[in-house]
């Protein structure tokens, strides 16, 4: 048994603050304990009753018999400090705090939970929540929540930072006929958090998929390290609350502007293959789905439908999400013209026609999952009155549990409400997960494929190779004056142009006769990052009189500050891009690659990952911006080098892995050109 394993299978339970008040929440454990039949010790702890609903009640837990492995504590926030060292002492290992009153309401509630972390650590004791309501086990069968109801025995797991979340949840089980195999709600996390409890729904054999509302992990690397692993094992869904990126760190360049906490948070989750979900009813539907169904060996679909304007509906729900209609095969159609009317439509969406009924349905059914360019079907029905929606569910679930339809995934939509209740609880029984509109398909077999090829990505175990750090590599806090850049771009083979640092107009002019024109002149002042706000960047510089003109306007701008010169070869033609890093207090090193220049963050066309990056990665990073339509050549543009991008994107997440005291990296703009591509400004920032 795994070390928090007594939250769900305990072998008993003392319930202090059990009460015979039917409103109140010690009521409700004690309930819920015995009307989903644990079969465990259910010890209440009330000094002033005999018995609640059949079971003896205790003055303390001293008094309570063993063996009691777990103590649900449902009392005033001032007196929990005082049972949990009860609790202690009487050698309870598991410890689940309902009540409220800590650090969600202020100071004073900090002191009490801090007291409370105080006394778990010191004594090793595993603690859920405070202001939690509990646990839910399906199987076992075990339910210490104070929440009416039980959702019945299935294979979902659900993880919850929310109680009222989780109550929804429960709730919605319920009314859907939806199994879950455990339900767990963290509240403020002071001892057992969500790390440990998706440890511990991966090692449940009950559970094959687990789902998790988040507003913040406890530790991102642990966060990291689990979900990758458990990933390959079991699907992870997450409906991650709370967008706003003002919580970001304030950074300066503009890697760091555009790497809110949003983007550190998607590139986690796709390092590790978690499902990102952007509604709560959303992650229920890609749960069902995956759960209960296969998943699709690719993104064509077969749209079965009685009813055209559904599936129009479907089809633009698909496509927005990235999936395509599956082309059939002229078998297929000859197949679907001999068995159907003939204004039936037998191109893909399949419109039936509202006078077919389940039969006409089977035969396209059976069809469609033959078809060799068919990944999945979807089953559409609008309400009428010539065949009861009972009698479709029976023929969808059926040929979907047939050879041929356990190889493909079959979602359907019974559209509707009231007529279609029953219709649901009949596929649900069958494992097939139905919706009432079209619209919530098309995200749902997007998330399937997302997960299909998440999986095979990562049939590759090899190791990231990393290039070794250079021993002489020595950097001072503060942003790395232009030699420290130079000697990092010089180790980590990054191009740049040539250039030198010089002090006076004469040496920049002598350098650039030397260099050969055009050149471009930067003042380098101080700790000014964004050289051209400053009007400290001249491009173009054609001869020997222009560059002194030049140098000697730029010395004398009024900046306070030492001022350089930086002179460096001109890169002309080519793509401009960003490409970066800034660490996330989280999950480390995140990386940025995206369309360059002064206006980025006005822009804001960039993709974000995880350092460190491998080529495939780096170029997956390049196609999700506009980049990449500009590296093929825009307009009569020349093809620009591709490869050239991707290796220096993966050189600098080397960077990033090597040197943990570097907090931001910025190359911008890199120019790539047909023959290579170029760090033209580079800066980087040192932390202690």
């Amino acid at each position: 048994m795994t070390i928090f394993e007594a939250f769900f299978r305990p072998q008993g339970v003392a319930i202090v603050g059990a009460s015979r008040d039917p409103f109140k929440l010690g009521y409700g454990v004690v309930r819920n304990l015995v009307n989903h039949h644990y079969d465990g010790g259910i010890y209440p702890i009330n000094p002033r009753a005999d018995e609640i609903l059949g079971h003896k009640c205790y003055n303390t837990v001293f008094d309570v018999p063993d063996p009691v492995d777990l103590a649900v504590l449902v009392v005033p926030a001032p007196a929990v400090e005082e049972e949990l060292l009860r609790c202690v002492e009487r050698g309870i290992s598991h410890v689940t705090v309902v009540s409220g009153g800590f650090r969600e309401v202020g100071p004073e509630g900090v002191v009490r939970e801090e007291r409370l972390k105080q006394i778990c650590a010191e004594h090793d004791i595993a603690l859920l929540g405070p202001n939690c309501i509990g646990t839910i086990d399906t199987h076992t069968p075990f339910n210490s929540t104070f929440v009416a109801g039980h959702p019945r025995p299935g294979d979902i797991g659900f993880i919850s930072q929310s109680g009222a979340v989780t109550a929804a949840v429960i709730d919605w089980a319920r009314g859907s006929g939806v199994g879950f195999s455990r339900m767990v709600s963290l509240g403020n996390q002071s001892g057992v958090n969500d790390v440990d409890m998706l440890n511990t729904l991966a090692n449940d054999h009950n559970t094959h998929v687990i789902t998790t509302y988040i507003e913040g992990v406890s530790d991102g690397q642990a966060f990291l390290h689990s979900a990758s692993r458990i990933s390959k094992q079991r699907p992870i869904i997450a409906l991650k609350v709370g967008r706003s990126s003002a919580g970001a760190k304030a950074v300066t360049s503009h890697t760091g502007a555009l790497a809110g906490t949003e983007a550190a948070y998607n590139a986690a989750f796709r390092r590790a293959g978690v499902l990102r979900a952007s509604r709560l009813e959303e992650m229920l539907d890609w749960a069902l789905a995956i759960a209960w169904q296969p998943l699709p060996r690719g993104n064509c679909v077969g749209v079965l439908t009685n009813a055209g304007g559904a599936g129009v509906m479907a089809v633009d729900a698909l496509e927005a999400a990235g999936m395509e209609l599956a082309p059939l095969t002229d078998a297929t159609k000859n197949y679907l013209s001999q068995r159907l009317p003939p204004m039936a439509s037998i191109q893909n969406p399949i419109d039936i026609l509202a006078g077919s009924g389940p039969a006409s349905y089977a035969l396209c059914l059976d069809g469609l999952l033959s078809d060799e360019t068919v990944d999945a079907v979807v089953v559409i029905t609008a309400p009428q009155d010539w065949f009861a929606p009972v009698s479709l569910a029976e023929v969808i679930g059926e040929v979907s549990s047939s050879p041929l339809g356990r190889k493909k995934p079959v979602l359907a939509v019974i559209m509707g409400l009231a007529s279609t209740s029953d219709a649901t609880q009949v596929l649900h029984r069958r494992r097939v997960p139905n919706f009432a509109f079209p619209e919530r398909i098309g995200s749902t077999l997007a998330a399937m494929w997302q997960r299909k090829q998440w999986l095979d990505s990562n049939s590759d175990t090899t190791d990231i190779g990393i290039l070794p750090p250079p021993d002489d590599l020595k950097f001072s806090p503060g942003w790395l004056p232009q030699e420290g850049v130079d000697a990092l771009l010089a180790a980590y083979q990054i191009p740049c142009p040539p250039s030198a640092v010089l002090d006076t107009p004469d040496e920049a002019a002598n350098f650039a006769d030397s260099l050969g024109y055009p050149v471009v002149l930067k003042l380098l002042a101080g700790d000014v990052t964004h050289k051209t706000d400053i009007g400290g960047v001249r491009l173009n510089l054609l001869d020997w009189n222009a560059v002194y003109q030049v140098a000697e306007g730029l010395l004398n701008t009024p900046f306070t500050g030492a001022k350089h010169l930086l002179v460096q070869k001109m890169i002309t033609g080519g793509v401009e891009a960003i490409v970066g890093m800034v660490r996330d207090s989280q999950f480390g090193p995140l990386m940025m690659v995206g369309s360059g220049g002064t206006q980025v963050e006005l822009i804001k066309d960039a993709a974000f990952e995880l350092a460190p990056v491998t080529r495939k990665l780096a170029g997956e990073m390049i196609d999700r911006t506009t980049l990449s339509l500009l590296l093929q050549g825009y307009r009569g543009r020349p093809a620009a080098d591709r490869e050239s991008l991707v290796k220096i994107i993966e050189r600098l997440s080397h960077i990033a892995v090597n040197h943990p005291e570097i907090a931001e990296i910025e190359i911008n703009p890199l120019i790539v050109r047909d023959d290579g591509a170029y760090a033209v400004d580079m800066r980087v920032r040192v932390e202690k």
